[in-house]
């Protein structure tokens, strides 16, 4: 589904867990033009074959899975991440021109950390294949991709639900893709190693000083999916203080 000029969304509506994922259609130089944002499961705790699912659903919009340049994981559980290696292995079969010979994979540093240490023994005692290392960490700030700044991204580093995540934020749409840090009526759980309820807590007042006017996160809730329209964006952050923050 196309979102806005070449934002796509593609919103998971399996009956097991699975992520949301994002992707910038045309953004960057040589012939791996497209970055993808949280690829999500390879194939989650039902049986549901997730990587296979979003590829369809890719290339139903007329985007092929072997032409993505670049992977940006907003965190590393497995559900947003899991699926890093098959997107590469794709990008490394297509026979290119450009100097790039496969898709890259960023995350932020302390993340990858993370993922090494306390997040290693999460994942030891889930059913994942989670198999990657990152070509290069993000930092916050602005990420610019493409010639000439095509496409200027805010990255914002946003832990609580684990060490190293971040949001993104277009500035240019009022785009905010928060990962697992909050979602339609929700926050991120912080029960898992890693999580930190006063940091999470901290991160969403960051988030909340954004001019926003579509929140796209990780996963649907009960009320919904993506959040459409200032006073909308703002509404969820009320709800949120009022509901959440007194149990964090």
């Amino acid at each position: 589904m196309r979102l806005i000029d070449n934002l796509y969304c593609y919103l998971w509506q399996g009956k097991g867990n699975n992520c949301h994922s994002y992707l910038f259609a045309g953004v960057l130089r040589g012939d791996r033009p497209h970055v993808l944002i949280d690829p999500g499961h390879k194939a989650n705790d039902s049986g549901e074959r997730c990587f296979e699912r979003l590829v369809s659903s890719i290339e139903r919009d007329g985007i092929r899975a072997e032409d993505i340049g670049l992977i940006i994981d907003t965190h590393c559980h497995p559900d947003h991440c899991e699926a890093n290696q098959l997107f590469v292995a794709k990008s490394e079969a297509k026979k290119g021109k450009g100097k790039a010979k496969q898709a890259l994979i960023a995350l932020h540093r302390d993340e990858d950390e993370y993922r090494k240490g306390a997040g290693k023994r999460l994942l030891s005692m889930l059913p994942s294949e989670e198999d990657f290392e990152p070509n290069f960490y993000l930092k916050e700030g602005e990420l610019n991709l493409g010639k000439e700044g095509r496409l200027t991204l805010s990255i914002l580093h946003t832990p609580g639900h684990s060490p190293g995540s971040i949001s993104i934020y277009w500035p240019d749409n009022k785009v905010l893709i928060s990962g697992d840090v909050i979602f339609y009526g929700g926050i991120g759980r912080t029960d898992l190693p890693g999580g930190n309820s006063m940091v999470l807590k901290r991160s969403i007042e960051k988030l909340s000083q954004l001019d926003i006017e579509y929140v796209l996160p990780g996963h649907s809730t009960e009320y919904g999916n993506i959040i459409r329209g200032g006073d909308k964006v703002r509404q969820n952050f009320a709800f949120i203080r009022m509901n959440y923050f007194p149990m964090l």
